[in-house]
């Protein structure tokens, strides 16, 4: 082995362990990476975009204190509204820091495609299922439809915002609906 093989190999190993104990995807990060000072529970783009202080972009509730819509948005390092928890098996996403309330897609025609409302369990509209080798997260049982972050981004006082969209996956860049869930 060379030398340039073994440090290659090293830092291999060394983001690997970073994204292990994340709990993160065991993936190497893409080369415009997010750096998360956001503690979990989140659910973060694994490209950092655009993101001008490289904070990354977690799902966020739209405006300050709670409300009823979902935007992407610069990963607040203090956390507050972009802490979300994805639960694999009842498929819900919820806020961690409003309790008992869960993304959820909208009617179509809505001014947003995603809310944070009651959590029910039995509404399909509230159901999501995260693919671990795409890194995209699905409405359940419409793996052709993807949740991704708009393309333009916008000045959001110290941070910057994009939309949350329900789009067809195949005409969306990767680097738009690519997650990481970053668990407690």
């Amino acid at each position: 082995m060379t030398n340039i093989q073994t440090f290659s190999g090293m830092i291999f190993l060394s983001l690997c362990a970073v994204a292990c104990s994340q709990g993160t995807v065991a993936d190497v990060p893409p080369a415009n990476a997010p750096v998360i000072q956001t503690l979990a529970p989140i659910i973060f783009l694994k490209d950092n975009l655009d993101e001008k202080d490289k904070l990354g972009w977690c799902i966020d509730t739209k405006g300050r204190e709670f409300t009823e819509k979902l935007h992407a948005h610069s990963c607040k390092p203090a956390g507050d509204d972009v802490l979300f928890s994805y639960d694999s098996v009842s498929g819900q996403i919820e806020s961690a820091t409003y309790p008992n309330k869960c993304a959820q897609i909208l009617a179509e025609g809505a001014d947003v495609d995603f809310g944070l409302l009651d959590c029910d369990g039995q509404n399909p509209a509230q159901k999501f299922d995260y693919d671990v080798e795409t890194s995209e997260l699905h409405p359940r049982g419409k793996n052709n439809q993807c949740m991704a972050a708009g393309a333009a981004s916008a000045a959001a006082g110290p941070y910057m915002s994009r939309s949350l969209d329900l789009v067809s996956c195949k005409e969306v860049a990767p680097a738009l609906k690519q997650w990481a869930i970053l668990s407690e």
